[in-house]
């Protein structure tokens, strides 16, 4: 009896898999996946809900984490190739579906970068090491500056550029570690904040709010796929990678976020300086040392951020090209590798070029610069998310569809796989639909809710810029699948 093959690759995109360089090997994995998902920018956006944060965090650890790595754990070392997620949704659904797929998760990451990354790492200098102001020339400067490192190290070979989000990764822990130390003094030695089972009750207005952004902060661990071209033994090591940056990232999150709940008062927590008003405030245990160890930690948490970026631009970036490469993306221009370095530079600088747009849209917001991270934030999570209303769900088809695929890890029978595929789906449908109209879901259930208030921007400003980056996004990916059918008749 004959078996279904997935759909072939383009010539070129098999000319372009002649470029990798196999160097990542699973400790290489496992970090950069840590250094990608795990996010520092995070911590005090989830905090800002109070007690309930702490709640809604364990309930998402076991009802998406730990079905959605065990689901991605078996899929990525199964359907090993340059380009990760985007093959997965092409075997599953055809090009044109991987096409926006693979753009609206490629897109996050720019977005991401520039709008909210580069906000919150300004925010941290401007804080302990630099004296520039808000809006002046040094903000843009150390903005833009933030940015294009982070797409040079993309640009490196990955042989080098491998160390960037390792040494990132070590950064973090050592920033977290630094942390959780301090904050386990200081609660000795002057007291906790007020911190009550009361106050973890779960409540219908914090679930809501909450869980577009633990959506977010969990989503990623297969993202070492696309670069499993790139890999020393995929098969063997995307499944041990995936689980156990899933189970430290729990760790990472969950220790920390409780600190900042016991240590800093509820109406000091925002996205953008929540993290850093809490080393802030429990740093005081060093006493005149104070300013140097806040210096030092603001050094760890922009270098983290920094690999953390890096991470993501060598991973996206890697499956944007090889979807151009196989004729999903406006042909072979964005599809090419470098013959020396073996990385898509074309698409590198591209990346570059969109958080820079980002960067400056984001600046031209009105409200704060909190109010801006905010709103660059949720632009981020709605690509992102809608993303995984196709990824996920591939996921499933694939286990269906190719029961004969050699599966090195496999997570339970068919009803239980999809079983966690649907729950998973289930969950991203709800966090989109909240990202993409926030407040609509609270005024169903008769909730208040004030826009500007939450979120610094008027409701008209905010579904511009999100919504309009999403449609915009689409008709690129639909436009840009159209385009590569010169490099599609190459198929081999």
């Amino acid at each position: 009896m004959s078996t279904v093959q997935p759909p072939a690759s383009t010539e070129f995109a098999e000319e372009q898999v002649q470029l990798l360089h196999r160097t990542l090997g699973r400790l290489d994995i496992i970090l950069m996946t840590i250094s990608a998902v795990v996010g520092l920018e995070m911590l005090g956006s989830v905090s800002s809900f109070g007690g309930q944060t702490f709640t809604w965090l364990l309930v998402l650890l076991v009802f998406f984490l730990i079905p959605y790595a065990l689901v991605f754990a078996e899929t990525g070392a199964a359907f090993v190739g340059e380009g990760g997620v985007y093959l997965w949704v092409r075997d599953a659904f055809g090009r044109p579906a991987a096409a926006v797929a693979s753009a609206l998760t490629w897109i996050t990451q720019p977005v991401w970068v520039g709008g909210s990354m580069a906000f919150l790492c300004a925010g941290a200098a401007r804080g302990s090491l630099f004296h520039f102001s808000e809006g002046s020339v040094g903000d843009y400067a150390f903005k833009l500056g933030f940015i294009w490192v982070t797409v040079f190290a993309a640009i490196l070979s990955l042989k080098k550029a491998k160390w960037i989000p390792t040494v990132g990764a070590v950064f973090k822990v050592a920033f977290l570690l630094l942390f959780i130390g301090s904050a386990v003094v200081y609660g000795a030695e002057h007291g906790l904040q007020q911190f009550s089972f009361a106050s973890m009750t779960p409540t219908l207005a914090g679930f809501l709010g909450i869980t577009p952004l633990l959506l977010f902060a969990f989503l990623g661990f297969e993202s070492s796929s696309s670069a499993s071209g790139e890999m020393v033994n995929a098969q063997r090591d995307v499944s041990v990678g995936v689980l156990r940056s899933a189970a430290s990232a729990a760790v990472l999150y969950v220790i920390p976020v409780l600190a900042i709940l016991l240590v800093v008062p509820d109406e000091k927590i925002d996205g953008l300086s929540g993290v850093m008003t809490a080393v802030s405030i429990v740093f005081q245990v060093w006493g005149g040392a104070h300013g140097f160890m806040l210096g030092l930690a603001t050094v760890l948490f922009i270098l983290a951020n920094t690999g953390q970026g890096a991470a993501w631009m060598i991973l996206s970036d890697r499956m944007q090209a090889m979807t151009a490469a196989d004729g999903s993306f406006f042909g072979g221009f964005f599809g090419r590798f470098h013959k020396t370095l073996g990385t898509p530079i074309r698409v590198n600088i591209m990346s570059a070029l969109v958080a820079t747009v980002f960067m400056l849209a984001a600046m031209q917001l009105s409200g704060d610069a909190a109010g801006a991270f905010g709103v660059v934030l949720n632009v981020s999570i709605t690509t992102y998310l809608f993303s995984y209303l196709l990824i996920i769900p591939a996921a499933a088809k694939l286990r269906l569809t190719y029961p004969d695929v050699h599966r090195p890890f496999r997570a339970g029978s068919n009803a239980v796989f999809v079983g966690m595929a649907a729950l998973c789906t289930a969950w991203v449908s709800l966090g989109s639909w909240v990202a993409i109209v926030p407040g609509s879901l609270e005024r169903l259930f008769g909730l208040p809710y004030d826009f500007e208030e939450e979120w610094g921007v008027p409701f008209g400003q905010f579904e511009l810029l999100t919504v309009g980056t999403l449609a915009f996004i689409v008709l690129l990916a639909l436009f840009g699948y159209v385009r590569g059918a010169d490099i599609r008749r190459g198929s081999r």
